[in-house]
């Protein structure tokens, strides 16, 4: 378990993945991976935990963006 923590976490900041990206690349859960960062990772690497926080703070900020890109791009076709 604490392998496959560590490994997510290194996906998501190496890739700046959401979580939805992070859990396809690892084969688990959308559920398993916010688990994982929010309430694991803290206790195993904390500054690992801060990087990993940025990151999934940034795609936070942007969603309302990427959301706007998709629905551009299905009316475009």
């Amino acid at each position: 378990m604490k392998e496959r923590v560590l490994q997510t976490a290194r996906y998501i900041v190496d890739n700046r993945a959401t979580v939805r990206q992070a859990a396809a690349a690892m084969g688990v859960s959308k559920s398993t991976v916010h688990s994982d960062m929010n309430e694991k990772l803290k206790y195993i690497d904390s500054s690992l935990y801060e990087q990993v926080r940025e990151v999934l703070a940034y795609n936070l900020r942007v969603r309302h963006l990427r959301g706007g890109m998709a629905t551009r791009r299905k009316y475009k076709k």
